[in-house]
């Protein structure tokens, strides 16, 4: 666990989101910020599915029959996996395990790049089959959110790799590491999204 004791703030945020009276916070409070946006910007997409499964439900029973729920389960398993080895590269730099934790963040960029092949197979298979924005509502909502997200886990994975450069200079140390521990809240927040939307899109009908 990081001991280092957290640092004067910036004076931009009110008193009371100060990490002097709230204690140590994951990461640090500009992350926070960022995933705070980024969940915001997701549940505007989430509202805006309700809305037009409610006016269009037709369109979203038979939509999710359309896709290929394989290539969702598959993607689900990615990030899971992702998101677990993310978790252990954070344990192992805690440890002082620099070489461990790099290994650990390889593991998580592959799978990063891995769901990007497969989403974009995904987004080529439904090309071939004639599925556009305009096909229907329920297509309008799958590609607006899937490729915003597509987009997410892209420079997330280029964060990762920023990273393990960082990590290779020494950056990190059990001491100090809260721009890895950002890192990770960052991927988590986007393996959240995924959970949520993978039903919504690929299963309820």
């Amino acid at each position: 666990m990081n001991s280092e004791p957290p640092k004067a703030p910036l004076g931009i945020f009110p008193s009371s989101w100060s990490e002097l009276r709230a204690g140590r916070i994951p990461g640090n409070i500009p992350i926070w910020v960022g995933i705070l946006s980024e969940l915001t910007e997701f549940g505007i997409f989430f509202v805006a599915y309700f809305i037009a499964k409610y006016h269009y439900p037709e369109a979203f029973s038979q939509g999710p029959q359309s896709v290929s729920t394989l290539a969702g389960v598959t993607n689900t398993l990615i990030l899971l996996s992702s998101s677990y080895f993310i978790a252990k590269a954070m344990i192992n730099i805690r440890l002082d395990n620099r070489a461990k934790c790099e290994v650990y963040l390889w593991l998580t960029l592959a799978c990063g790049c891995l769901y990007l092949l497969v989403k974009s197979g995904e987004f080529y298979w439904n090309h071939q089959q004639g599925f556009r924005t305009s096909s229907s509502e329920f297509f309008t909502v799958y590609y607006y959110m899937t490729f915003n997200h597509f987009l997410h886990v892209g420079w997330a994975a280029c964060a990762v790799l920023w990273v393990i450069f960082r990590v290779r200079r020494g950056a990190y140390s059990a001491k100090q590491h809260s721009g890895l521990e950002a890192l990770a809240m960052y991927w988590h927040m986007i393996d959240l999204m995924w959970i949520l939307i993978f039903p919504l899109l690929y299963v309820l009908r």
